[in-house]
């Protein structure tokens, strides 16, 4: 299944809704995306709803990958910095592709859209932050990304299980 990109889709109800179970999905499959599963739609909604405010009232972007029934299956935040000397790139947010999804290049179209509005926004580079412990750096790399920096035990999981923050790059010029 190939997935339809959306920019700045309209926040209703519905899709704020869609978004949640989403996420609230993709961290029960043990998706490393803020939460430790398992992780109760209430509990994502706190978080999702202020990321839905920085969108809804700038300056940060949605991206959603939607299925052919119009359901959205991924999706990612484009997060300013909110620093006028950081204004020429921009931290990838809550990137994740629906657990059935995963596996047939969905992540990699999704990242690869990614890179194409980064560019059309004037971007200079991208980047996102990964946890450590589950290989995710190298689907970045594969990406095109690289590893600029590691935070050693920066992410508590819980009590003895402490988990690298890896910072991930990808120049657009």
């Amino acid at each position: 299944m190939t997935l339809r990109f959306a920019l700045d889709p309209e926040l209703t109800t519905e899709l704020r809704q869609q978004i949640v179970t989403l996420w609230t999905v993709v961290t029960n499959a043990g998706g490393a995306v803020g939460f430790v599963a398992p992780v109760s739609e209430d509990e994502v909604r706190t978080v999702a709803e202020a990321a839905f405010a920085g969108i809804a009232e700038g300056p940060d972007r949605l991206l959603v990958g939607y299925t052919d029934d119009n359901r959205p299956a991924a999706f990612l935040i484009f997060t300013s910095n909110r620093f006028a000397l950081k204004e020429h790139w921009q931290v990838l947010k809550r990137v994740m592709v629906h657990p059935g999804l995963q596996g047939t290049g969905n992540g990699v179209a999704l990242m690869a859209e990614a890179e194409r509005v980064g560019r059309e926004l004037g971007l200079e580079a991208l980047q996102v932050t990964v946890r450590g412990g589950l290989n995710l750096e190298r689907f970045y790399q594969r990406c095109g990304y690289r590893e600029v920096g590691r935070l050693p035990a920066a992410l508590r999981l819980s009590p003895g299980d402490d988990r690298d923050e890896i910072l991930m790059w990808l120049p657009l010029v």
